[in-house]
C-alpha cells in the first residue's frame, strides 16, 4: 500500500547533509572531467562531465526541494509543498532526456573523424569519477526508497557509475590499441543508457501530476468495498488521486439506501475506516446523497453523464 514507506525514513538533517555533500563532490568532479576531457580531447570524458553537472543541478533542486516540501499548509497552498518533490523529479528526469539526446549527437559526429585522445588521462579521470558516483549512490540509496525526488538522484548517480566504469573501459582500449572510435562509441552507449533510465522513471512524476490514480490502488477494489457498506445504494463522481508522493486520497459521493440516512455519521466512519485500513487510503472526502434524489445516470469516475455501464458497475 502506498502508505507504507517506513524503510525509506531517515532523520531531515542527516538527509540534508548527505545530499550536500554529494553536491560538493559532483561539483569538484564535473570541474576536474571537463578540464581533463578538454586536454585530454576525450569526448566521453566531457560527456561524463556533461552528466555530473546535470547531477549536480539536480542535488541542488532535490536539496531545495526538500527543504521547501517541509514548510506547513498555508493559505497560499493548503495542501502544503510536497509536491514540490514530484516536480523536482520531473525536472531532473527531463534534464536526463536532454543531454542523453545531445550526447548521441555529439558522439555520432566523433565517430565519423575521431580524434587523437590522451588515453591515460581519460582512465584516470574516470577512476575518480567511479569512485565519486559510487559514494553520491550509497549516501542516497537508503534515501531513494522512500521518495521519489532522491529516486531521481539515485538514478542519476547509478548510471554514471555505470558510465565512467565505460570510460574507464574505453581510455585502456585507447592506450592499447589506438582504438579512438571507442571512446564517442562508449559516449553513444552511455547516452542510450541515461535515456533508457530516464523514460523508465519519468512516468511515475508525470502520473503524480497529472492527478493519477495511485498505482499501488485498485480502483475497481475500492469502488466493490464502499458499494459493501452497510447502508450505501452506490457511488458514482469517483476520484482517486495523490495529495503528495505517499498520500493516497479518494473523494466520492454516496448513495445512501432508503431509510439510511440517519445512520450518515455511522456510515461515513465505516467507509473511512475501511478506506485507510484496507488500502492505505488516509484523506477522503465524502458527498452523500438520498437514493431518492440522487443524480441521475452520473458516471463512476469524473464529473460526467455515464455513457453506459462502467467497469465494476
Amino acid at each position: 500500500m502506498p502508505h507504507d514507506h517506513a524503510s525509506g525514513h531517515i532523520d531531515p538533517k542527516s538527509g540534508d547533509r548527505r545530499v550536500s555533500i554529494a553536491i560538493w563532490a559532483n561539483a569538484l568532479l564535473t570541474v576536474a572531467q571537463v578540464i581533463g576531457g578538454v586536454l585530454s580531447g576525450s569526448l566521453a570524458l566531457i560527456a561524463d562531465a556533461l552528466h555530473n553537472f546535470s547531477d549536480m543541478a539536480s542535488l541542488v533542486i532535490a536539496f531545495a526541494a526538500r527543504k521547501i516540501a517541509r514548510r506547513p499548509a498555508d493559505e497560499r497552498m493548503t495542501f502544503g509543498y510536497g509536491r514540490i518533490e514530484i516536480v523536482a523529479a520531473l525536472i531532473n528526469y527531463t534534464t536526463l532526456i536532454l543531454v542523453g539526446f545531445y550526447l548521441i549527437y555529439e558522439g555520432s559526429m566523433r565517430m565519423i573523424d575521431p580524434p587523437e585522445i590522451v588515453g591515460w588521462t581519460v582512465v584516470i579521470l574516470g577512476g575518480v569519477a567511479l569512485v565519486v558516483d559510487t559514494l553520491t549512490a550509497l549516501l542516497t540509496y537508503s534515501m531513494q526508497k522512500g521518495s521519489v525526488n532522491i529516486r531521481a538522484l539515485f538514478v542519476h548517480n547509478l548510471s554514471d557509475a555505470l558510465s565512467s566504469v565505460a570510460v574507464i573501459i574505453g581510455g585502456a582500449m585507447i592506450i592499447l590499441y589506438d582504438m579512438r572510435w571507442v571512446d564517442p562509441a562508449i559516449t553513444i552507449g552511455i547516452a542510450l543508457y541515461i535515456l533508457y533510465l530516464a523514460f523508465t522513471e519519468i512516468g511515475g512524476p508525470i502520473r503524480t501530476l497529472m492527478l493519477g490514480s495511485p498505482p499501488d490502488i485498485d480502483n475497481g477494489a475500492v469502488v466493490a468495498a464502499v458499494r459493501e457498506v452497510d447502508g450505501v445504494a452506490d457511488i458514482h463522481h469517483a476520484h482517486f488521486w495523490q495529495m503528495e508522493e505517499h498520500a493516497a486520497a479518494f473523494d466520492t459521493h454516496v448513495v445512501l439506501k432508503t431509510g439510511s440516512w440517519d445512520c450518515l455519521e455511522d456510515i461515513k466512519d465505516t467507509i473511512k475506516r475501511m478506506l485507510e485500513r484496507e488500502f492505505g487510503i488516509t484523506h477522503s472526502t465524502l458527498e452523500f446523497e438520498r437514493e431518492d434524489r440522487a443524480h441521475q445516470n452520473a458516471s463512476l469516475y469524473g464529473h460526467g453523464a455515464s455513457r453506459g455501464k462502467q467497469d465494476g458497475d
